[in-house]
């Protein structure tokens, strides 16, 4: 190759590092549009000082305000804190809710032999069933699937008496049955009902 032919060669482009935000996942810059900015800016303190004073520095809120009238700073103050007071809420909703939850595991008898496991209330602790359902007909090699109930509810019908094995995955949070608290975990016992002549 002469010395031309490498003069033109073009220069790789390195990409763009960017940085986000671990609490609301905008980019540092945007974390102002998001619902939890006193947190935002309290992790971007910790993570990147120097863009934290870019940011929210005084000098740098002085010159974004500077521009709006007293009654537009104290509006958007205003707002920024039902905005962040609202965001907290429903946190706090969702994870009372969440506690309250309970997961029931049924010992249904098909015939007189034969049993099924029914497990419902997983979707509460934001678990994905379809996964959980092929977690454990892997675990236990039988057939597993997720259906509505009577209640029009989603569960998990596992073939097999399997009740006490589910119970402890979900004491131990194997695999896909993380974050349920044993607490809130009841085993029931359903027999078919006899027909009556």
């Amino acid at each position: 190759m002469s010395s031309s032919d490498q003069q033109l060669e073009p220069q790789a482009v390195r990409p763009l590092e960017v940085l986000y935000c671990q609490i609301c996942t905008f980019p540092p810059e945007y974390c102002e549009f998001g619902s939890s900015l006193t947190r935002c800016k309290e992790w971007l303190q910790g993570e990147n000082p120097q863009l934290f004073d870019k940011y929210y520095s005084d000098e740098a809120l002085q010159s974004k305000i500077g521009t709006l009238s007293l009654e537009a700073q104290a509006k958007l103050e205003k707002d920024t804190a039902k905005k962040e007071a609202k965001a907290e809420a429903k946190a706090d909703a969702a994870l009372k809710k969440k506690m309250a939850s309970q997961v029931s595991i049924k010992r249904i008898e098909r015939n007189k032999r034969k049993h099924v496991t029914a497990i419902h209330g997983l979707e509460a602790f934001d678990i994905d069933l379809k996964k959980a359902a092929k977690f454990l007909a892997q675990k236990f090699a039988t057939g597993a699937s997720v259906t509505k109930n009577a209640q029009g509810q989603d569960e998990i019908v596992v073939q097999g008496d399997v009740s006490d094995d589910v119970l402890e995955l979900l004491e131990g949070g194997a695999g896909p049955l993380k974050g349920v608290p044993a607490d809130n975990v009841v085993i029931v016992e359903e027999k078919k009902k006899k027909a009556t002549e």
